[in-house]
């Protein structure tokens, strides 16, 4: 059986080959074609095999069975994309023909959206480029996701402001409909303000949920708190090792 490395892929490669050559010379381009080539055709082959040998198997939550999530953007087979964004999406799907919107623009990177997008860096048709704790408008959501974003907020950030995240919550909370719902996707240590604001319970969530990474082949359990409090970030597994599902529902709802 063949293993297709996507002609766009190669196609895409040439090209820049092609520019990088009248700028930097012929041997520059042979050792970065080697460099590229290979790291394309090691991703290609990883997908490849977690599509066809890992495609069947399934992750439990809230006593739910969900696929995981098997995608050459981001390497989602590597890391916690492969819960995240099914959960999250099986969520969106629920509330398709209402008010949407999406606090960071993560799901048109895997799926067809026609929601409301803010995001503060990533320039995108349709995504709206405003810092979360300045956004402002009339309309009223019925459902906002934020998957992997809230721990950004005041941390990636040229002046550090630890207590953004509070403020970006309840900036979302004031954004929800009578009956809305707010659920972000929230990965335990990466931000450590955050993770204490969890730990000490200051941001009033109504449901908290938690998945814990049990391997290097990237499977994910339901945990208590307990179980990823104090979880480190790139260890012992690639990227986030504990995940916190938040909602937070409306108190008119």
């Amino acid at each position: 059986m063949s293993v297709d490395h996507s002609s766009e892929g190669i196609k895409e490669l040439m090209s820049s080959a092609k520019a990088a050559m009248k700028e930097k010379g012929l041997v520059h381009v042979l050792r970065s074609l080697v460099k590229e080539g290979s790291f394309r055709i090691g991703n290609s082959l990883a997908l490849f095999y977690y599509k066809t040998f890992k495609s069947l198997y399934k992750f439990n939550f809230q006593g739910k069975k969900y696929g995981y999530l098997y995608i050459r953007y981001n390497r989602t087979w590597r890391n916690e994309r492969a819960v995240e964004i099914p959960i999250t999406w099986e969520v969106v799907k629920r509330f398709q023909g209402k008010n949407i919107l999406e606090f960071g623009n993560v799901l048109s990177h895997y799926f067809p959206v026609s929601h409301e997008v803010v995001d503060k860096y990533e320039k995108a048709p349709g995504v709206i480029n405003q810092d979360i704790v300045d956004f402002r408008t009339e309309r009223r959501y019925d459902l906002i996701v934020g998957i992997s974003t809230l721990e950004h907020v005041g941390w990636d950030e040229e002046h550090k402001d630890p207590e953004k995240t509070l403020r970006a919550v309840e900036v979302l909370r004031g954004l929800l409909s009578p009956a809305g719902m707010l659920m972000l996707t929230i990965p335990v240590g990466y931000n450590p303000h955050l993770d204490r604001y969890l730990d000490e319970g200051r941001m009033k969530f109504t449901r908290t949920y938690y998945l814990k990474r049990v391997s290097a082949s990237n499977r994910w359990i339901e945990v208590e708190w307990k179980d990823i409090r104090g979880s480190k970030f790139h260890y012992p597994y690639h990227n986030a090792n504990g995940r916190v599902i938040a909602v937070l529902e409306n108190k008119a709802a």
